[in-house]
């Protein structure tokens, strides 16, 4: 679909039936969360097929040997806050991730992203960042989070999006070409005049704590 060889799109059975669930405007909050942290995690299985490991010694019932252990910090960064949604998936795998969280807001002038707040961990010796942010649309906020991030000394970076628009994928792709880009499911199309994909979940901050108006 992509020629990019940086740009990673799922298509599994289990996958997609939980995106139809996501996107249904009957399901409910709780599920919402509940379905977002799922895909994330199934997702995890992939982003992290390349993490290094190192070999410990351990004391197993019937003898002793060297098994792998990761061999680096993975370190989540929600995209404030519809990202929010999809971290406890992450960490139900990586219990050991540390969790930083960057807000953008747009400019009303500008229409550029504005960083008004941003807290990561210590950078450790190449750590793998996932960027996690539900919806991948214009590519705006996504893009500008991952500058800001760069700009704090994080290199090993990937971004996750449970659905991803093309406009928005190459967006990423382009601005960063040295980001792995994973989408759950890509949706087809142009984005209406809002900036949403319309084959979609709607605004995933309101979906995710309820906030509808």
């Amino acid at each position: 679909m992509f020629e990019n060889k940086k740009v990673f799109i799922f298509d599994h059975p289990l996958i997609n039936h939980k995106i139809t669930k996501l996107c249904d405007k009957t399901t409910p909050s709780k599920e919402f969360n509940e379905l977002a942290g799922e895909i994330a995690s199934l997702m995890a299985y992939e982003v992290l097929k390349d993490a290094k490991c190192k070999n410990i010694h351990i004391d197993a019932p019937i003898s002793s040997f060297d098994s792998p252990v990761l061999a680096q910090d993975i370190v989540i960064v929600p995209i404030l806050r519809a990202g929010l949604g999809m971290v406890p998936g992450l960490r139900s795998l990586i219990p050991n991730a540390r969790v930083g969280h960057i807000g953008l807001y747009r400019n009303e002038e500008t229409l550029e992203p504005v960083e008004y707040y941003c807290k990561l961990p210590q950078n450790t010796v190449d750590p793998i960042v996932l960027v996690v942010d539900p919806a991948l649309a214009t590519g705006g906020s996504g893009s500008a989070a991952i500058q800001f991030i760069k700009n704090r000394g994080f290199k090993n970076i990937k971004f996750l999006a449970l659905i991803g628009a093309a406009e928005g994928i190459n967006k990423i792709a382009n601005d960063h070409p040295d980001v792995d880009i994973y989408v759950a499911h890509f949706a087809p199309g142009k984005l209406n005049e809002h900036g949403y994909i319309i084959t979609a979940f709607g605004d995933a901050g309101d979906r995710v704590f309820g906030t509808f108006e």
